[in-house]
């Protein structure tokens, strides 16, 4: 507060650049409204019929421009968010930091944002780091085309004239395969340090090549991550890992030092040919469902990336002498409370990666009753999925996941003889000791053998 209050009365404001915005009409952009949702073209229809602006704004319509089909849709308007939820019925307002409206509609939900001030101009409450910790002071579109990260998701479509408002030339970085930020680089980094780790996603999801002027800053500003909130980080590492582009993105983020702290054990995965090679066929894995419009699995994802520091701290502690699955979850318990300081992930999904961790050794039976038991087991589907890789990494034969995939698919007297030539287990059963019995007078005993098939 204090800080706030020097600045009010110390720091003479700056006169607002005005800048007059480039209309770009549909014949030059070739965007027509019926390639955005119903949902997103009803959202803006209803506010403008009210008198409000309202346009698709953001990365939907930079994905338009480029191709790609836009995976949800933003609308921001100068409706303030109580305006906004009581045109619609099925809404509601969220968020603190930014506050803004959920619009229902159908299966998808439009985010709808209130135009905003510029940063500099309403004196938004920051840490001593510069981080933007609050920002509901409302502007024109002009201020908020500003204040956005990037000049290509500055670009706000109208359905309704079919036209694009560009304030900051973000058609044209488009033509040019070119990611610039909007301002001052270094400045807009201290403000929302995130803003580093979107400037790789975006540029590797998008084929765009990060402007020099955005670029150099990020290796000596990393350190800022550390003061970004564990949720809010977890959520953009989701987006990063979850784009279709995850290899790219990933090798860009070690290009410009941003794997250091992420996932702080992700240096040494990748340092170990065994564990490069497995978390590179995970990624292209993901990669390849996601661009297929198939499910993913976060929990999945995340064991994959640290599965050989579970396996080497397993090992260790069964070197010294405990016991293989108690010293497993005690293994799992250490990575993971690691990577919690970082890494905020979701108990849920926390509970899925032990589930397939977990399920690793069990494979290794493949005697008795065991192998029918885990066939029932709910996440034996990830389990296998996970195993399959191990194999293709390198890791254990290829014969163990075959083995599995067949018993699964098999009839139960195919099973039967899967069981039994099965290799039989490192640990041999114990024998149990057999009760002598006396024979017969035709040397028989009351089991029905004969001494020497007994014996």
């Amino acid at each position: 507060m204090i800080r706030k209050l020097l600045r009010r009365v110390f720091t003479r404001r700056a006169q607002p650049v005005r800048h007059e915005p480039a209309l770009i009409p549909a014949e030059r952009h070739h965007i027509r409204r019926e390639q955005l949702s119903p949902a997103a073209r009803k959202v803006c229809s209803v506010l403008q019929e009210k008198g409000h602006k309202a346009y698709v704004v953001g990365g939907a319509v930079r994905d338009l421009l480029i191709g790609h089909p836009p995976k949800d849709y933003d609308v921001a308007t100068s409706a303030t968010p109580e305006e906004v939820r009581a045109l619609f019925r099925r809404s509601r307002i969220i968020g603190r930091r930014f506050k803004i409206v959920h619009v229902m509609s159908g299966p998808e939900t439009i985010e709808v944002s209130t135009f905003r001030a510029s940063q500099d101009a309403n004196n938004a409450d920051t840490d001593e780091h510069g981080r933007v910790l609050r920002d509901n002071v409302y502007g024109s579109q002009e201020e908020d085309a500003t204040r956005r990260d990037f000049t290509v998701n500055a670009l706000y479509y109208d359905p309704t004239t079919e036209t694009i408002v560009d304030y900051h030339h973000g058609v044209a970085d488009i033509q040019q395969k070119t990611l610039r930020m909007i301002g001052e680089p270094r400045t807009r980094y201290r403000e929302d340090p995130v803003r580093m780790l979107r400037a790789v996603r975006l540029a590797a999801k998008l084929g765009l090549e990060i402007d020099p002027a955005a670029r150099h800053p990020i290796r000596d500003m990393a350190v800022l991550l550390e003061n970004v909130p564990a949720a809010r980080l977890f959520d953009e590492m989701l987006k990063l890992l979850f784009s279709g582009y995850a290899v790219r993105c990933l090798q860009q983020l070690r290009e410009e030092g941003l794997h250091h702290g992420l996932l702080p054990m992700l240096d040494v995965i990748l340092e170990q040919p065994m564990g490069e090679r497995f978390v590179w066929l995970s990624l292209e894995n993901t990669d390849e469902r996601v661009r297929q419009d198939k499910a993913v699995s976060p929990g999945f994802l995340f064991a994959t990336l640290l599965w050989h520091e579970v396996l080497a701290a397993w090992e260790k502690r069964k070197d010294r002498g405990e016991h293989g699955q108690p010293a497993l979850f005690e293994a799992m318990d250490e990575v993971l409370d690691t990577q919690a300081g970082k890494l905020a992930i979701t108990r849920r999904i926390v509970g899925d990666i032990k589930d397939i961790w977990a399920l690793q050794p069990r494979f290794d039976k493949r005697a008795g009753k065991t192998p029918y038991r885990l066939i029932e087991q709910p996440r034996f589907r990830a389990g296998w999925d996970f195993l399959r890789l191990r194999a293709q990494a390198g890791e254990i034969s290829m014969e163990i996941p075959d083995w599995w995939d067949r018993f699964a698919h098999a009839g139960h007297d195919e099973r039967e003889a899967l069981i039994r030539q099965s290799p039989a287990e490192a640990a041999p059963a114990k024998k149990r000791r057999r009760r002598k019995r006396k024979p017969n007078d035709a040397g028989v005993t009351q089991g029905g053998e004969t001494g020497a098939e007994a014996a």
